[in-house]
C-alpha cells in the first residue's frame, strides 16, 4: 500500500503531466550511448543515468557512478542511496518544467527503485536497448567494455572535463542520420569516453555463500521464529533472483510480515552490497510443530520452576 506522501507526489507529477521512460539493458550494451538519441525520439526533456541529471548536453545535478573507486560503491550512486545525493537531483527536478524524463537502467527493477529514490513514478514505458540497437552492436559494445574498461557518458567532453578530469579519455560525435528513421533530418550529438577507476581493477563478485549468509541473517534479524531450510539463487549477468523458503512454527502469525520480510531482504541486499535484486520470492515449506511443542515445554517448565519457588517462600 503506497504512504500518503508517495500518492501525494504520484498525483503532483500526474497533474504536471510528467511520464517517466526507462532505457534498460545489460551493463555495457550501449545504453548510454543511445540515451540522447532516445530522449530526441520520444521528446524526452532530461535523462538520469548512472548517478547524473542531465538536460540537452549540460550536466544539472548529481554525482558520475563512474569517478567511484569501486563497482559496488559505483552501484550505490547509480541507485542514488545516499540521502544528499538524492536530495539534490529531487531538488534540481522541482526547479525544471519538464513532461518526459528517462531513466538508464540494467532492469526494470532498478529503474523503478532510482524513480521512487527520486520521488518520480514509476516508469511507464519500458525500451530495452535490443529495440533500438541490432545485436551486432550490443555485442561489440559489451567487448569494449570488457577488454578495454570504456564507458559512455552522454554529454560533451568540455561538462566531464570541468567535473571529473581524472577519468577523461577521449570525445566522440555520433552522426544519426535518416536510414535509422528516428528524424527527419540528420543530428549529431557529441558523448564522452571515460575510464572510470574501477574497470582497472577488475571484476568485483559476490559469492553465493556470502549473499546466503546475508539472507540468513536477515530472516533471522527480521524474525528469529521464522527458519530458512532453503535459498536458491539465480543469477543474470548484475541480475539476481533469490527464492527463500521458511518452516514456520504453528501458530505463528505471518500473514502480512512474509511481504514485510520480503522488502526487508531486498532493500538490505541492495543497499550493503550494491547488487540489483529482480525478485526475491518467499514460500512457507512447511509448518512446524516440533517447535511450538517444545516452546510449551519450556514454557510449563519455567512456570513450574517459578511455583516451586514461590511454594519454598
Amino acid at each position: 500500500m503506497l504512504g500518503t506522501g508517495k500518492v501525494l507526489r504520484n498525483i503532483l507529477w500526474l497533474i504536471k503531466g510528467v511520464q517517466v521512460f526507462a532505457l534498460v539493458g545489460k551493463s555495457g550494451s550501449g545504453k548510454s550511448f543511445r540515451a540522447q538519441l532516445v530522449a530526441q525520439k520520444y521528446g524526452i526533456d532530461l535523462i538520469i543515468d548512472d548517478g547524473l541529471l542531465i538536460k540537452g548536453q549540460k550536466i544539472l545535478a548529481g554525482k558520475s557512478a563512474k569517478k567511484e573507486p569501486g563497482m559496488l560503491s559505483a552501484i550505490k550512486t547509480a541507485l542514488f542511496n545516499e540521502e544528499e545525493h538524492a536530495e539534490e537531483v529531487k531538488a534540481a527536478l522541482s526547479r525544471e518544467n519538464f513532461k518526459r524524463v528517462l531513466i538508464l537502467g540494467t532492469s526494470a527493477a532498478m529503474t523503478r527503485k532510482i524513480a521512487k529514490r527520486l520521488g518520480l513514478p514509476a516508469p511507464s514505458r519500458i525500451i530495452k536497448i535490443e529495440d533500438i540497437a541490432t545485436t551486432e552492436e550490443i555485442d561489440r559494445a559489451r567487448r569494449i567494455r570488457e577488454e578495454e574498461g570504456k564507458h559512455i557518458i552522454p554529454v560533451p567532453a568540455i561538462e566531464i572535463k570541468k567535473n571529473y578530469p581524472h577519468i577523461f579519455f577521449e570525445s566522440v560525435k555520433v552522426l544519426l542520420s535518416n536510414r535509422l528513421k528516428l528524424f527527419t533530418k540528420e543530428k549529431t550529438f557529441e558523448k564522452t569516453v571515460v575510464r572510470p577507476e574501477y574497470s582497472k581493477k577488475g571484476k568485483v563478485a559476490i559469492s553465493e555463500t556470502a549473499l546466503t549468509q546475508m539472507v540468513l541473517h536477515c530472516v533471522d534479524e527480521f524474525n528469529p521464529e521464522l527458519k530458512v531450510t532453503k535459498i536458491i539463487l539465480h543469477r543474470d549477468n548484475d541480475n539476481y533472483r533469490i527464492e527463500v523458503i521458511l518452516s514456520v512454527p504453528y501458530g505463528t502469525q505471518i500473514s502480512g510480515d512474509l511481504h514485510n520480510l520480503q522488502r526487508y531482504i531486498a532493500e538490505s541486499l541492495e543497499q550493503f552490497t550494491g547488487i540489483i535484486l529482480d525478485e526475491v520470492n518467499i514460500t512457507v515449506g512447511k509448518i512446524s510443530y516440533l517447535d511450538r511443542f517444545l516452546k510449551e515445554i519450556k514454557k510449563k517448565q519455567l512456570k513450574t520452576s517459578k511455583q516451586k519457588k514461590e511454594h519454598q517462600k
